[in-house]
């Protein structure tokens, strides 16, 4: 009878217990950290002749994991309203850091500068396990700042 009573108390506090460990290093749902914003840097990759210019600013940036690897997903706050096609490109790892270039494409006529959140745009990228084994820090490149998450 005892025993059938401490059965589900032990269950519930086994998973109690388990969110507990959110910011250790042995869960992996915590290896990346928040994005900090960094200054932006004038080496940026050169991703294969895409015409598209930066995004004026980079607001935020999440470094999500997946079982199969992470989806790096970042807001860009562009100068009017109108922009489109947004897209995070890279060359790939180098030295231990991924650098994507948050690029958009331009309105095809001036539009009005309205509030902030109409004009964000959102875009994100999948990096692999295998792709992700070496690299310690990923950044998201704009024209005017750049955020970086590291683990």
């Amino acid at each position: 009878m005892i025993r059938a009573r401490l059965a589900p108390l032990a269950l519930i506090l086994a998973v109690a217990a388990c969110g507990s460990s959110q910011k250790h290093w042995y869960n992996p749902f915590s290896w990346w950290g928040n994005s900090t914003e960094v200054a932006a840097t004038g080496v940026m990759p050169t991703a294969a002749d895409d015409p598209r210019p930066l995004v004026a600013q980079v607001t935020s940036m999440a470094v999500e994991s997946t079982t199969e690897g992470v989806i790096v997903r970042a807001t860009g706050l562009p100068a009017t309203q109108g922009y489109w096609d947004g897209a995070l490109l890279t060359d790939g790892p180098v030295d231990g850091k991924i650098t994507y270039r948050f690029v958009l494409v331009p309105p095809p006529q001036p539009n009005r500068v309205s509030t902030e959140r109409s004009r964000e745009v959102t875009v994100g990228a999948f990096i692999g396990n295998i792709e992700l084994q070496d690299v310690r820090e990923i950044v998201v490149q704009g024209a005017n700042n750049a955020r970086s998450s590291r683990r």
